[in-house]
């Protein structure tokens, strides 16, 4: 299969690129910048600089045109501000939405031509954006952005459920990465990102024929 991961070049989505490399799938990292592009490509990961943040799109859209037919996409990219409600200037509130949110919306739109019929698109959200939850001070843009992946990823399922293409999304609870010490810093998560990619990697490949436009909670605390 033919995978496209955004985020990849550390943390959750480098770990479920290799994974998925480690078991002969072709895969496409996209990342602002990679520390590690010589390690992923000597493990057959093709890999593409691209700032998601970027209006024109177009750049992108021919790297992936030439890669081929999608059969995943998990938009793991995520960009996250811990900071009080009053203190979040504009352009730190249109980052954040710019990454987490139109960033999937930019990406799926443009490449919804190279998608195979059957794909499988996986939005990386957290438990703090789903209705209910437990939330957090300073987490008011990060948490909101994320509670908007969720209802665009059930939209995109009700537009499209005429064909076989499946939306769905992940809402993450803590991980051992670089955001979660920056979201609470001194915290020790229970899960590491090998660990939930293992479970985000078999989600992606099985679990689309039981799934679409759900939002499920993948978490064992949160924090």
């Amino acid at each position: 299969m033919k995978v496209l991961i955004t985020g990849g070049s550390k943390g959750i989505g480098h770990e479920v690129a290799k994974l998925f490399a480690l078991n002969s799938h072709d895969v496409l990292v996209v990342s602002r910048n990679f520390k590690n592009e010589s390690e992923l490509n000597k493990k057959g990961i093709k890999t593409f600089s691209f700032d998601l943040l970027n209006k024109n799109y177009s750049t992108l859209i021919n790297n992936i045109k030439k890669f081929g037919k999608i059969d995943i996409l998990i938009n793991n990219a995520g960009y996250l501000i811990n900071k009080p409600f009053l203190n979040i200037n504009d352009d730190e509130l249109e980052n954040i939405y710019k990454v987490n949110v139109y960033a999937p919306f930019k990406l799926i739109r443009e490449s919804f031509p190279y998608l195979s019929k059957k794909s499988h698109i996986i939005n990386i959200s957290s438990v703090g954006g789903v209705q209910g939850s437990m939330k957090f001070k300073g987490l008011s843009a990060y948490s909101s952005s994320k509670g908007a992946i969720c209802i665009l990823t059930e939209c995109l399922a009700e537009e499209f459920k005429d064909t076989e293409v499946k939306f769905n999304a992940l809402a993450l609870g803590a991980v051992q990465t670089e955001m979660l010490e920056k979201a609470f810093p001194n915290y020790k998560a229970p899960i590491s990102p090998k660990e939930i990619a293992k479970y985000i990697y078999s989600f992606a490949l099985n679990d689309s024929m039981y799934f679409n436009g759900k939002i499920l909670n993948v978490s064992s605390s949160n924090p």
